[in-house]
Parts: C-alpha cells; sequence; structure tokens
C-alpha cells in the first residue's frame, strides 16, 4: 500500500497549534485596503483556530500534520 499524502494546498494553509488544533489565515487580506476600517485590517491580520465543522475533513487532507 503506497505512502498517505498530504493535500499540497492545504499543507500550506494551515498549522497546528500545540493542542493540536488547526490555525488558518483570514480571506480578503491580499488588496483593497482603502475600502477597509483600521479594526477590520487589524482582526484580518489575526490567525484564526478552525471550527470543529470543518476539523474532521482538514485533518484527513494533512494527516501528516502532528496531532
Amino acid at each position: 500500500m503506497p505512502k498517505m499524502k498530504s493535500h499540497r494546498g492545504a499543507a500550506k494553509r494551515f498549522s497546528r497549534t500545540g493542542t493540536g488544533k488547526l490555525k488558518r489565515s483570514h480571506a480578503f487580506t491580499s488588496h483593497l485596503f482603502r475600502n477597509k476600517s483600521k479594526d477590520q485590517k487589524r482582526d484580518l491580520s489575526q490567525p484564526a483556530i478552525v471550527d470543529k465543522t470543518d476539523q474532521k475533513r482538514i485533518d484527513s487532507m494533512v494527516p501528516k500534520k502532528k496531532k
């Protein structure tokens, strides 16, 4: 049986926290910043935790990331 492969796109977008949760970055952060408030830009720059409803699906895409 061949080795499990990580989904390369997902592996680049998610990282694990120390407790095993998945960390992600926010959308809407690549351009058009003059239309966004200072508060919105600051909030979007902080990492977010993947919702528990999506956690299982992403875990199967990146099995090699430590749990």
